[in-house]
């Protein structure tokens, strides 16, 4: 387990970078725009308002490609993910098949359990490997990063994300 948190590789990094990226107020000069005033929510959009969005991040170019909004489909697929998960990655690191990266921002903190561990993170990011199952890393609240095999489809998701394209 040690060995895990002691390498970093050039996936993790980018991982870094995409949460960095996703916090657009860590990275800007403060402004003095005042915000546009907000349309009313419908009362079943009122509960993903405020939301980040999805992500792709393509390993290869090294930049986010792709935000989509986050819905309640992202959430429930992210959450059945979760509740799939089968163990700790044998593997310290994804391998070089992985060539997207998804972040899913979770409206709640959700509580993974992994072997004999039990973690709470609120983002969930999916590496999506041409040639094995795709895995999913989370960061616990001291943003210890566990990479974690899980057992559920990911083809509706990166349906729904539109990146890569999959053949039928």
């Amino acid at each position: 387990m040690t060995i895990l948190f002691n390498r970093i590789t050039v996936i993790m990094a980018a991982l870094l970078i995409l949460a960095a990226l996703a916090s657009p107020s860590a990275l800007a000069a403060p402004q003095s725009v005042q915000p546009e005033p907000r349309k009313a929510a419908a009362p079943d959009e009122a509960a993903e308002t405020g939301l980040k969005p999805v992500q792709a991040f393509d390993v290869a170019q090294g930049k986010v490609v792709r935000s989509v909004p986050n819905d309640k489909s992202f959430q429930k697929m992210a959450k059945k993910w979760l509740k799939s998960v089968t163990g700790l990655a044998p593997q310290m690191t994804a391998d070089n098949s992985c060539t997207f990266v998804y972040r899913i921002p979770l409206a709640k903190p959700a509580v993974v359990k992994a072997d004999a561990i039990s973690i709470t993170t609120n983002d969930v990011f999916l590496f999506y490997c041409e040639n094995n199952p795709p895995l999913l890393l989370v960061f616990d609240g001291e943003r210890k990063p566990y990479l974690l095999l899980f057992k559920e489809d990911i083809k509706p998701f990166i349906r729904k994300v539109g990146i890569p394209v999959l053949a039928d």
